[in-house]
């Protein structure tokens, strides 16, 4: 049985460059997802969303594979990220962010399949975030990305550029949450070593037209 692979499927989505800005046009595409609020190093809610997606991500994969006869690698763990005053990313102040911990399904995987395996889970374990868990459809459309190699408390200055220096350079706004791509598993990687792709969803300043055609590359992240 072949297995389905976002990250093959969809590649330019899931690889970046570590120098360059990249435009890219991402497609509709389906998540399971729980919402929670402040800094992800201390909130026991958060510990408690990335459980629950993970319990219902393996147990939709079992059930897909046994029921459906469709088989799928589990994607990357993956973030929005948000707050009222959008310094509060690049100053660091994680407690006040705003959040939406994501993995995400094919599209043959249905609400109603989500809900009835999540309910079994249920019976099984105590899984606390469980009846927080969701399926939405993310559409982003046009937006940057760029591959950050290092801990997650050194992004700021990639995204001090990417919001004060790369956007404005090339006539484009904010459409969208900030979104992380998490490659490595922190468990297991060094710090120094994680990889993780910051996405922005953007659009064309007032009177300014949409780029059209594939990928491109703009500016340098780099000094």
């Amino acid at each position: 049985m072949e297995k389905y692979d976002v990250k093959k499927a969809l590649k330019p989505l899931y690889t970046a460059t570590a120098r360059d800005f990249t435009l890219v046009d991402v497609p509709p595409a389906q998540y399971l997802a729980v919402d929670g609020h402040g800094n992800p190093n201390t909130a026991a809610s958060y510990v408690q969303a990335v459980e629950a997606l993970y319990a219902v991500s393996y147990s939709v994969k079992f059930h897909s594979k046994k029921e459906l006869g469709r088989d799928y690698v589990v994607a990357p763990l993956e973030g929005l990220w948000s707050a009222e005053d959008t310094g509060a990313f690049t100053a660091g102040d994680k407690d006040s962010w705003d959040w939406t911990m994501m993995l995400g399904v094919p599209e043959w995987i249905t609400a109603e399949t989500v809900a009835a395996v999540a309910g079994q889970v249920a019976a099984k374990k105590d899984v606390p975030a469980l009846p927080l868990v969701r399926v939405e459809t993310l559409s982003e459309g046009l937006c940057v990305q760029i591959l950050h190699i290092g801990p997650y408390s050194g992004e700021g200055p990639v995204l001090a550029k990417l919001h004060g220096e790369f956007m404005p350079a090339n006539s484009l706004d904010f459409n969208g949450r900030h979104h992380e791509i998490y490659l490595s598993d922190p468990r297991r990687a060094a710090p120094e070593k994680l990889k993780t792709i910051l996405r922005q969803p953007v659009k064309p300043a007032v009177g300014v037209a949409a780029p059209v055609g594939g990928a491109a590359v703009f500016g340098t992240a780099k000094e």
